[in-house]
C-alpha cells in the first residue's frame, strides 16, 4: 500500500516541473527502482492511472527502469553484483557486505508538450 504515497509524489513532481516549464501536459515519466527496493511496477501504474485523472499528467506513460543490486564485501573488498536473492560474497562467502546500488528509487526525467 505504500505505493499510493509515493505514486502521490510522482504525481506532485510531474505537474510541479511541468508547470515551471509552462507545459501543456505530461507525456513521459522515467522512473528508476533499485532492485532491492520493496515497490512494485505494477501498484504504482495502478495508483497512477487512478491519481493523475483530470491532471495535467492524464495518459502520461510511466516507464520503469531496475538498476541491479551491487554490493561490495567487507572483508574482502570484493564487489559484486546480485542475480537473485541477497546472498553472500562469491569470493570469500562473508556475508558482511554493503549494499552499493539497488536501494534507489527517482524520478529521473519528465517529458512535456
Amino acid at each position: 500500500m505504500h505505493e499510493l504515497g509515493i505514486t502521490q509524489s510522482i504525481l506532485d513532481i510531474a505537474a510541479k516541473h511541468a508547470a515551471k516549464a509552462n507545459a501543456t501536459r505530461v507525456t513521459d515519466i522515467y522512473i528508476k527502482i533499485g532492485r532491492l527496493s520493496s515497490f512494485i511496477d505494477d501498484s504504482i501504474q495502478f495508483y497512477w492511472d487512478i491519481l493523475s485523472q483530470d491532471s495535467i499528467c492524464q495518459q502520461a506513460k510511466i516507464h520503469f527502469e531496475r538498476i541491479p543490486a551491487k554490493l561490495v564485501c567487507l572483508d574482502c573488498a570484493n564487489p559484486y553484483t546480485l542475480d537473485g536473492e541477497l546472498e553472500p560474497c562469491p569470493k570469500c562467502k562473508s556475508i558482511r557486505v554493503k549494499v552499493t546500488s539497488g536501494g534507489e528509487f527517482m524520478v529521473d526525467s519528465i517529458e512535456v508538450e
